[in-house]
């Protein structure tokens, strides 16, 4: 809320420049904002009483607008990414699907290992479950399972994640 549309009894003012000048009405705050040719901006509304500061509305936006953009561009977003595996799979097959996966572990995402079975396959899904502990056994040196096998549908699910 800025200038007129502070409408609480009194409020605890704060100047330009950061320092505290009291608690006073609303009214004679906007007259201190205006003799300064600024804007009264209430900046902590949930406190008692609320804060407002004198302070250039215009600037005031352009900075936090910039402060979020700079929290966002910090933040780091975590992908999942699929390695898809089937039941016959042989051992260079294997170890290339691994390689695929470190990349994706030592980059920083989720890995999702999938062992799909088709038309007859599906009736030895116990058998291959090893398959995808032998993958979790490779890469037990950069990461933790996150969520051990499970059968879904037609396939078999596990999650890696980079150990930290």
């Amino acid at each position: 809320m800025i200038n007129e549309q502070i409408r609480d009894k009194e409020i605890r003012l704060i100047g330009e420049n950061g320092e505290q000048l009291g608690i006073m009405s609303p009214r004679e705050a906007l007259q201190l904002a205006h003799e300064a040719e600024l804007d009264l901006v209430k900046i902590a509304p949930g406190a008692k009483p609320p804060v407002c500061k004198i302070i250039d509305y215009g600037k005031y936006r352009y900075e936090q607008a910039r402060k979020e953009k700079e929290a966002k561009k910090k933040q780091k977003t975590i992908e999942v990414k699929e390695v898809r595996l089937s039941p016959n799979i042989d051992t260079n097959d294997l170890n290339t699907k691994v390689g695929a996966a470190r990349k994706f572990l030592e980059k920083g995402d989720k890995v999702k290992v999938t062992l799909r079975f088709r038309g007859r396959e599906i009736a030895h899904m116990a058998q291959s479950k090893h398959i995808l502990d032998d993958f979790a056994q490779v890469l037990s040196d950069i990461a933790i399972i996150d969520k051990p096998s499970k059968v879904e549908g037609r396939s078999m699910v596990m999650f890696l994640t980079a150990k930290r």
